[in-house]
């Protein structure tokens, strides 16, 4: 076997695992906070907002769901407060409030969530996404 035809059959070999470790992330994986609580709590479609807000439920304290979710998918900010737990992320805001019966979570865009919970978080969050890497140019935070 020429040097270059091992190379070849290693390259093969190396691409067609990582076809099958790709494949298998896109079947099993969660690539989202919104992928992870679609996965793990139950579907609550009745408590939807309109088109804003995506609506699960879970038999847990909010504190306890949001101790699970931010285990798995670290937010860029955290409230927390007697009405409930409000996670940010870059996309997307996650809301965890007390139900009846444990806890009502609702997945929104960031920018709707900001303007429906501003009382709550306007103080706390911020409008980036949490990324702690400066740049943008000349003077901005450097």
């Amino acid at each position: 076997m020429t040097k270059h035809r091992r190379w070849f059959t290693v390259g093969i070999v190396l691409a067609v695992v990582g076809a099958l470790v790709a494949g298998w992330a896109i079947l099993y994986g969660n690539f989202s906070v919104r992928g992870y609580v679609d996965d793990k709590f139950q579907r609550s479609a009745s408590n939807d907002i309109g088109d804003d807000a995506v609506a699960y439920a879970s038999n847990n304290a909010p504190t306890a769901v949001a101790a699970q979710i931010t285990k798995a998918w670290e937010p860029a900010d955290e409230v927390v407060d007697a009405s409930g737990v409000y996670l940010r992320y870059a996309d997307d805001a996650v809301v965890i409030l007390p139900a009846a019966v444990g806890s009502l979570i609702l997945i929104e865009d960031i920018d709707s969530a900001r303007r429906r919970y501003s009382g709550h978080t306007g103080g706390y969050w911020g409008w980036g996404s949490g990324n702690t890497i400066r740049g943008g140019g000349p003077g901005s935070g450097k």
